[in-house]
């Protein structure tokens, strides 16, 4: 026996929650399904349970732009984010579509059957459900296991080894000595987390190692911008009397200021790097020196430091740059609790960490930091009547459906962005494209790959996680609507454009 649903969304995470909330909210007459393979919701939200866990994007632009984020706090905590979600969850009675243990397994096309069949695992047995739509939001990475490399003489290591995406929730490292393996987002959030806070539940040391540095900047916790304007607002009734008006008029004015940021200095940074790198390093160093009165380094001292741990071999956005609230790590850093080492790792001891350079890390915890290990549409095995699709074939429209896969859509987010704002247009492009079949009866959309258009990466970041998987993954073309520039602005015109482009095939 299977189920039927008109539409089923695979993944119950930022992506998932959007995608069902959007349809509910604009084709209501559907029926859907959400199936998730944990048993919560919420994704990386709910999975990731490490000291500090924030956004690394505004949330301005990472919160949806229909359900406003109801903060000025730009970088916000995990726990604030879920509780985000989940609200929106019950507001749009997504809560009421979800199938938790429900890991998809397989999907089939049937050509004649004009539907998908989708083989899942429950706790109570294989089931199956069958979908006139497949909508994958189940992200890009493996939530089972982060990427870890195989380090020497780990099996020596007397202390306590973890990856922070399986943080143990008994964890103490109060008084500890402390290694953190990497400098990507996760690292640079852990570090002032652990050294930084309550007296009681500090580290005693803790250190960064990094093979290679990270650019990384530092944001204001909340937003001045949003401040300002909802102070304006709030204080000008008469102009705008309605309290909700003001506050979808002060929502639309910040997360646009944000996207003009994000988009300018991400331009700014592929047309003048070495612009862009004096201007990081310079804010570096002024966060690492010393104020008056307070612990830290001599100008001097934070130049040479800087230089040596935040200056990386490579430009800015060749990998993802992290974003720091309040240069928290610099001053984690200034209060001699942190530091940061690059160098590479000999081998494991007993008692820490043999270095290249014949220096020695103690250490009681070490936490591998090492990244992501991407896994597609969930490790989701796809055939089409029968027939095993090779994801590395495939070519992306707009970054939303495969070739060769009728009514199929995926979701994935920005990588030099925040993430909801390609979401968000996925979103908004499925909604537009059901809405289109319905209207004139079609069963069938289907992209077929161009001969003409050459072949570029999904993802173009030189990041180690995505470099690993670039041999699986899709591929992308050299021109729209076949490529997507990684500039909402652009996008935005691409992806809301006419669905009757000539590209898409409907039956």
């Amino acid at each position: 026996m299977s189920e039927h649903v008109d539409v089923l969304v695979v993944g119950a995470g930022l992506s998932g929650i959007g995608a069902a909330a959007q349809l509910r909210q604009h084709l209501p007459e559907l029926s859907v399904a959400v199936l998730e393979s944990r048993e919560a919701s919420g994704g990386t939200w709910d999975l990731f349970r490490y000291p500090g866990i924030r956004s690394d994007s505004d949330m301005f632009t990472f919160g949806f732009s229909w359900h406003p984020w109801p903060s000025d706090k730009s970088l916000a905590d995990g726990h604030l984010i879920l509780e985000y979600l989940r609200t929106i969850e019950r507001e749009y009675g997504v809560d009421e579509l979800i199938r938790y243990q429900h890991t998809v397994t397989a999907a089939d096309w049937d050509t004649a059957a004009r539907q998908w069949t989708v083989t899942v695992s429950t706790p109570d047995g294989e089931q199956r459900f069958t979908t006139n739509f497949l909508w994958a939001c189940s992200g890009y990475y493996d939530y089972d296991e982060g990427h870890q490399p195989e380090f020497p003489g780990l099996a020596e290591f007397e202390g306590t080894f973890i990856h922070p995406q399986h943080w143990p929730a008994d964890l103490d490292h109060a008084g500890k000595k402390v290694v953190v393996i990497g400098s990507g987002a996760t690292a640079v959030t852990l570090v002032p987390a652990m050294a930084l806070g309550d007296p009681g539940d500090v580290v005693e040391k803790i250190t960064m190692l990094q093979r290679t540095p990270t650019y990384i900047m530092s944001r204001p916790a909340k937003d001045p911008l949003a401040r300002g304007i909802n102070n304006v607002l709030g204080k000008v009734p008469g102009i705008v009397p309605f309290k909700k008006t003001r506050e979808k008029l002060g929502y639309e004015a910040i997360r646009w200021a944000n996207i003009g940021l994000l988009i300018g200095s991400y331009q700014l940074a592929r047309r003048k790097p070495e612009l862009v790198k004096r201007m990081v390093l310079k804010g570096v160093v002024e966060h690492l020196t010393a104020r008056p009165g307070q612990d830290g380094m001599t100008a001097d001292e934070a130049q040479a430091y800087a230089e040596k741990h935040f200056t990386p071999p490579y430009d800015p956005w060749d990998q993802r740059l992290c974003v720091v609230p309040n240069g928290d790590l610099f001053r984690a850093i200034r209060s001699g609790r942190a530091d940061i080492v690059t160098d590479r790792i000999r081998t494991f001891t007993a008692k820490g960490i043999e270095l290249e350079s014949g220096e020695t890390l103690e250490a009681d915890i070490v936490v591998s930091a090492t990244g992501l290990k991407i896994k597609l549409f969930g490790g989701l095995d796809i055939h089409v009547d029968g027939k095993p699709v090779d994801m590395a074939q495939t070519m992306s429209y707009k970054a939303a459906m495969l070739s060769g896969l009728p009514n199929f859509a995926f979701t994935i987010g920005y990588t030099n962005a925040s993430w909801t704002l390609k979401a968000d247009l996925v979103g908004d492009f499925v909604v537009n494209l059901l809405k289109h079949m319905r209207a004139h009866r079609y069963t069938e959309a289907l992209v077929e790959r161009d001969p003409r258009v050459e072949e570029r990466p999904l993802m173009d970041l030189a990041s180690g996680y995505i470099q690993r998987a670039a041999d699986t993954m899709p591929r992308q073309g050299d021109r729209a609507p076949w490529m997507l520039k990684q500039n909402y602005l652009v996008d935005m015109l691409v992806m809301r454009g006419d669905v009757e482009d000539g590209v898409i095939t409907f039956s």
